[in-house]
């Protein structure tokens, strides 16, 4: 079946590399304590909590990390309250980026994600500029080394608790699914013991953009790495063929 090979390898990559581990804690952290605020420190009354859980696990984050992080969202009535934001821009070549935050300042974030932005070469732009070159999806992203399924197996079982495409890449499988099935989706490969890299609701492109010129390479990766460095954002989009 059809896939999204090149955003599942890059992903695949990204979510190997423990440079990023930090970061990632960083953002799930965030992630558990809005989930508990929303609807409580028990995972089973809570389908976000419970992928943002498998979410956690994907990226090897100790269990006594959660469960701290989840005690503390539900036990400190004064912690910190995050809001979601979401900004939309275009960098070098028009490259379409959006960005997902979780934040306590909104003034701080917007300026330093214009600033990200501004640094190299591109510009933030309205609400809705960029996001409909891309699809709202469930992605789930499976190792073959630590997938000892056969890969029609897996498919099966992937379509057959409700996901969309299945596909075979050169080191891994990718699962996508409908935003509403992402949760029965993996909650079904969780069950069957399937370990998984990632498993996220993401923004996929629908078509990926090269870029030749090198000063727009660095200007764009610029832009990326000094979003990558600022704790209020939670994940970076964009349609750039790396």
């Amino acid at each position: 079946m059809s896939g999204h090979s090149k955003f599942a390898n890059i992903k695949h990559k990204k979510e190997k590399n423990d440079a990023a581990k930090g970061k990632i804690f960083t953002v799930i952290g965030r992630e558990i304590a809005v989930a508990v605020k929303e609807g409580g420190a028990d995972p089973n009354n809570n389908s976000r909590l419970r992928d943002v859980i498998a979410k956690a696990k994907a990226n090897n984050m100790p269990n006594d990390t959660i469960e701290r992080g989840i005690k503390k969202a539900a036990g400190d009535a004064n912690s910190v309250n995050y809001e979601f934001v979401s900004y939309e821009g275009y960098g070098p070549n028009g490259i379409a980026i959006i960005v997902d935050a979780l934040t306590d300042n909104k003034n701080r974030t917007a300026a330093n994600v214009r600033s990200a932005f501004t640094k190299g070469n591109g510009n933030v732009g309205t609400p809705g500029c960029v996001s409909y070159m891309f699809d709202k999806k469930g992605q789930i992203i499976v190792d073959k080394e630590e997938c000892d399924m056969d890969a029609d197996d897996l498919m099966m079982i992937a379509l057959d608790a409700g996901a969309e495409d299945f596909s075979e890449e050169e080191d891994s499988f990718e699962i996508i699914t409908d935003p509403d099935a992402f949760s029965d989706v993996r909650q079904k490969l969780e069950e069957e013991g399937i370990a998984m890299v990632s498993a996220e609701v993401t923004m996929i492109p629908q078509n990926y953009v090269e870029l030749t010129d090198e000063n727009a390479v660095k200007s764009l990766q610029k832009t990326l790495d000094l979003l990558d460095e600022d704790d209020d954002v939670q994940a970076v989009y964009h349609n750039w063929d790396e």
